[in-house]
């Protein structure tokens, strides 16, 4: 009996220290994977690179401008090429996108005078008006701000910067009008085509 029971002791102290010995390493195991799941991520993912992007309204430096003539009328204007035309009775309309050139021509029995270019402006906020010197001749200059009209889809109104040139001959005068939304960089542009009008033969 006292044999038998001494192997019963031996066997049972011998699963206890089989347990103890495991408890460990699988303690261990659970905390290794406690700890990789916890651990924050290696790396942030990548921001998304900017594409640059001219300001809204911006005529591209490589536009083309082409002569722009009204059958009967005694002028010619530089205008971009491809740009939409609207006929009107003594000139046309050009738009793209954003920026829009107006030229026609109406009766005067006078040159114009600061006065009577400041009288054409019936909305907006003038910012400046005087004489300036053209490559076709004087004319008189009126910068002013102004609402645009809705656009036809989504009714969007932007408020428009515009320069007025009203250039005169023989009793006729000539109204240039170029406008782009307020904060484009059309400097260069608006030169061109203002530079580029002439009075024709008659």
């Amino acid at each position: 009996m006292k044999v038998r029971q001494s192997v019963i002791a031996l066997a049972m102290a011998g699963l206890a220290a089989s347990c103890a010995a495991g408890t460990p390493a699988q303690s261990k195991t659970q905390d290794r994977s406690q700890a990789q799941s916890s651990a924050p991520a290696s790396s942030d993912p990548p921001a998304p690179q900017v594409t640059e992007s001219n300001p809204a309204g911006d005529i591209p430096d490589d536009t083309v401008f082409v002569a722009y003539r009204h059958q009967g009328q005694p002028y010619e204007v530089q205008v971009p090429e491809g740009w939409a035309r609207t006929d009107l009775p003594t000139g046309a309309s050009f738009t793209d996108k954003l920026n829009s050139i107006r030229v026609e021509t109406a009766p005067a029995t006078s040159p114009p005078t600061e006065a009577s270019v400041r009288s054409q402006v019936h909305s907006g906020e003038i910012r400046t008006v005087g004489a300036v010197p053209r490559k076709g001749g004087k004319a008189v200059q009126v910068v002013y701000r102004a609402d645009s009209s809705p656009d036809p889809v989504t009714g969007k109104v932007v408020k428009d910067e515009i320069e007025r040139y009203v250039f005169y001959r023989g009793g006729r005068q000539a109204i240039l009008t170029l406008s782009g939304p307020v904060g484009a960089d059309n400097v260069d542009p608006w030169r061109t085509v203002s530079d580029s009008f002439r009075w024709t033969a008659p």
